[in-house]
């Protein structure tokens, strides 16, 4: 078995289409010899189209291996897609994606060639190799699905529909994304075809095929305007075991890549290359991202297909990539352009990880017959049945027990309640409560009891503070007096306040001692003085206490009458009325 985790680049491999009849070859080398193949390719000076004349001459790529025109089907799968197979075999995400201009080869060597049966491509090879190795392997239960998306304009849509009376693309089932709240994209309305062997799986792949949108472009009568990915899902188990291994693999068949002036199309044929170009651009872009170091966002979301392929760009992917080369001389600027998108796939890491994961309902039957097992085990070295919880009357007995324990003033008495984990813990958390709430005789805790005299705890502690917090208000307010008090002399005169400024200040703090040394007493006490003394109510003091105001705030008081700016109209007012009186 693999190592739990794979950390590699993407793998680019290059293939070159074999000329066409009335082609002139463009002039290229391939050097299979190095460490990593590298392929030249010469654009010549005397080009017809004057425009390449100061271009430099040679271009010089790497890949992971070149097939050069006369490499046929099976070489091409045994060396690109045999590897990624036996992966997803294994528990790992593969994807294979072709990437080149229109006419290049890519549908030829993804799904293959319909004259000869040796023109196959990797998507029948590859289904008939993992049907071949799961038939040997029967130490597992195996199950594969397929699933065929087009993506064509920015819409998906189910190349699998089971009606398949499509005779448009607009009737076939659209495909829409969604993405749930862990960023995992699931496919919404895209079918999953159980394949039970090879025969049933090649049936769906000709379906797709058939309901596939093949619109006429001058560069080739049949060329595909849209992105294809065939995927194989495979999940696995051994029988009796939990564990469920999953792993997809995407065959990707991309549109052409190539630059819309060149393909002499117009009007609907316009807005599709330009929707290629645009989701080929955001491919590009999301590699071009993945490919900088300290990038943290990768921009997926733009289009349909990077989407898709989420998982296979920088993700937990074996991924691997051909690009498709027309070495003819009309088409060499496009090779050079996808050599130098290969080039910058190259550059991104993958992180395949082994997909398994716990079947939750085999997980929970393991452990409710494990719990059974361990029950019927206490019972037999305990000799009696148990459940759960104690009873009432256990609870009883252990209180008894434990007070007994706690009287007894023998230093050798010990507690014993058995081998009994639950009478063991309730024991301990009844002598926490015990030390905690050292009760009066001995009468029993119950927990409401608890409960009630921490409430009233909390309450005396709240109401504590906040006679505290009056106390620091009123000293503080008898120190902005006593600042006033030499600012203004005439107040001095006035009230002769420095002996009584001292007292209030020496009697809050007393009075908060007192009362702090028997909370019962004050209780009700203290809950009378925080409602009146809060500020606003300063006028109708006295009357609230019984005329017992403190000094202080008496000295407050006054002040504030005397400073306040409607002082004067206040005592005009009070003359007039006397007078009415």
């Amino acid at each position: 078995a693999a190592a739990a985790m794979v950390k590699e680049t993407i793998r680019v491999y290059a293939r070159v289409k074999p000329l066409g009849r009335r082609q002139q070859a463009g002039s290229y080398s391939v050097d299979n010899e190095e460490a990593l193949p590298s392929l030249e390719i010469t654009v010549p000076r005397d080009l017809g189209d004057g425009f390449i004349n100061n271009k430099r001459e040679s271009y010089k790529f790497k890949f992971q291996k070149i097939f050069d025109q006369e490499a046929k089907q099976d070489v091409i799968f045994d060396s690109i897609a045999k590897p990624v197979a036996e992966c997803v075999l294994a528990g790992y995400n593969g994807t294979i994606f072709a990437y080149g201009q229109t006419g290049s080869g890519k549908t030829f060597t993804i799904t293959g060639g319909a004259e000869r049966y040796s023109d196959r491509g990797i998507i029948p090879r590859t289904l008939s190799y993992i049907f071949d190795q799961l038939q040997k392997d029967s130490s597992k239960v195996y199950t594969t699905h397929v699933s065929y998306l087009e993506i064509y304009n920015e819409c998906g849509y189910d190349l699998l529909d089971p009606r398949h009376e499509a005779s448009r693309m607009e009737d076939l089932p659209k495909v829409t994304i969604m993405e749930d709240s862990d960023q995992n994209i699931h496919l919404k309305n895209l079918s999953l075809q159980q394949a039970t062997n090879e025969e049933e799986a090649l049936n769906l792949l000709f379906l797709g095929d058939t309901n596939r949108m093949i619109a006429e472009t001058p560069m080739n009568q049949a060329s595909s305007r849209s992105h294809c990915i065939f995927t194989i899902h495979i999940s696995s188990k051994e029988p009796g075991s939990a564990v469920i291994r999953r792993s997809k693999l995407h065959l990707v068949d991309l549109a052409g890549s190539e630059r819309v002036a060149k393909t002499g199309i117009g009007g609907h044929l316009l807005t599709e290359a330009k929707y290629i170009n645009l989701s080929l651009h955001y491919l590009e872009q999301v590699i071009i991202a993945l490919a900088e170091k300290n990038r943290s966002h990768i921009p997926y979301r733009n289009s349909m297909m990077t989407s898709v392929l989420r998982d296979s760009l920088g993700g937990n992917c074996m991924t691997t990539m051909i690009a498709m080369l027309a070495m003819d001389k009309r088409n060499i600027d496009e090779s050079i352009s996808t050599c130098r998108f290969a080039q910058r796939v190259a550059l991104i890491k993958n992180e395949a990880v082994l997909n398994e994961e716990i079947d939750p309902r085999l997980m929970i039957v393991q452990l409710k017959k494990e719990i059974q097992d361990l029950k019927d085990e206490l019972a037999l070295v305990t000799g009696k049945q148990r459940t759960s919880e104690l009873s009432q009357e256990e609870l009883l007995q252990l209180d008894e027990l434990i007070e007994t324990f706690l009287k007894d003033n023998d230093p050798d008495s010990s507690l014993d309640v058995g081998a009994d984990m639950r009478k063991i813990k309730y024991s301990f958390v009844h002598m926490k409560q015990i030390i905690n709430h050292p009760m009066t005789s001995g009468e029993k805790l119950l927990s409401q009891d608890l409960s009630e005299e921490k409430n009233s705890n909390e309450e005396l502690e709240k109401l504590k503070g906040l006679l505290q917090q009056r106390d620091n208000e009123i000293n503080i307010l008898v120190t902005m007096l006593k600042k006033e008090k030499k600012k203004a002399q005439d107040a001095l005169s006035q009230l002769n306040a420095a002996s009584v400024g001292s007292t209030a200040l020496e009697q809050s703090p007393s009075m908060s001692l007192e009362e702090s040394q028997s909370p019962s007493k004050c209780f009700s006490l203290k809950e009378a003085k925080v409602l009146t003394s809060s500020v606003p109510r300063l006028p109708f003091l006295p009357r609230a206490t019984g005329g017992k105001i403190s000094l202080g705030y008496q000295e407050a008081f006054e002040v504030f009458k005397r400073d306040h700016a409607d002082s004067i109209t206040i005592e005009d007012n009070k003359q007039l009325l006397k007078q009415r009186w």
